[in-house]
């Protein structure tokens, strides 16, 4: 199945489920990817400059942790989008002559095309294989790789937009797919002040709300659908009880929709589910990594404490 069959039959599966969702990892069309990127720069959404204070701070101790008993090893990151923060890893790596190979894997392909070129210009002693895909197809094929020491990145707290059973299944399905050894590095958002949280996701300029209303032009645009995306607003909400900063379009107005020619009806105040966002505590993450075959090696954390890169090695 090709890439806009699969988007397809995720949209119409979506639409007709109860309550009607969609998948956010479809954001990320070429708009999407910019409108991301202003996202990243706002004051509100505090997760990019943590994670980025993390890398700058423990650069040589998160090398030092990746070649311990095995000096030569392979970056696989998951999301890898444009590599702001990764960057700064590469950029010190080869400075300091490491032996490694770096595997991003993406779902847009425009990211991966913007990285290439990146980092074959600043970079261009790095050896690089970029693959397109996402983390499913992507964890099926890390069996025919070589017995060469993994590094998986998973960073920006892109496993909080899966339900906890997803978090668990990934996790497993990494676990049961690498070595002994192998080394899993989460960037992951803590528990915090939900009010802090929650402006994150609802950002005085509106730069959320149009990355989420994307969604919909990107599915008129593909799939020839007639989303009014003015009748929907943006709706984020967070509950410091589960941990979940939940996304949802609201239709303002009894309203159908055409998609293929499939019509869906809502209702007046009907949400679409778009998007969990979800955050963590110390102890959940220690359950976590033991429940699913790790040990933790290492956690790091920027100097307020808002966020943890966690580094799990495969037991």
């Amino acid at each position: 199945m090709n890439d806009n069959n699969q988007f397809l039959e995720d949209v119409l599966f979506g639409l007709n489920s109860k309550p009607k969702k969609l998948s956010s990892k479809y954001f990320y069309d070429k708009k999407g990817d910019e409108l991301f990127q202003q996202i990243m720069a706002l004051d509100e959404y505090y997760l990019t400059r943590a994670e980025y204070e993390i890398f700058k701070t423990n650069k040589q101790e998160i090398l030092e942790i990746f070649q311990s008993e095995n000096s030569e090893f392979r970056l696989i990151e998951f999301g890898a989008g444009d590599g702001y923060k990764t960057k700064l890893l590469l950029e010190h790596f080869i400075l300091s002559q490491a032996v490694f190979e770096y595997k991003p894997i993406d779902i847009s392909q425009n990211a991966l095309d913007k990285l290439k070129i990146d980092l074959n210009g600043n970079i261009p002693k790095l050896n690089m294989t970029a693959e397109q895909g996402d983390y499913f197809q992507v964890l099926k094929k890390l069996p025919r790789l070589d017995h060469k020491k993994n590094v998986i990145l998973f960073l920006g707290s892109n496993i909080g937009n899966f339900t906890l059973d997803e978090v668990e299944k990934f996790l497993m399905d990494i676990r049961n797919k690498i070595h002994v050894g192998d080394l899993l590095f989460l960037g992951l958002d803590l528990k915090k002040d939900p009010e802090k949280i929650r402006t994150a996701y609802n950002d005085k300029q509106g730069v959320t709300r149009d990355f989420n209303l994307n969604l919909l032009h990107r599915i008129n645009n593909e799939l020839g659908a007639n989303f009014i995306t003015e009748s929907f607003e943006h709706y984020p909400s967070y509950n410091p009880i589960n941990g979940e900063c939940s996304s949802a379009l609201i239709s303002t107005k009894d309203q159908s929709v055409t998609v293929k020619g499939k019509t869906f009806s809502f209702e007046q105040w009907e949400p679409i589910h778009t998007e969990i966002s979800r955050k963590f505590s110390l102890s959940q993450i220690r359950e976590l990594a033991l429940k699913c075959g790790f040990e933790i090696e290492r956690n790091l954390f920027d100097s307020n404490q808002y966020f943890v890169d966690t580094i799990w090695k495969a037991v």
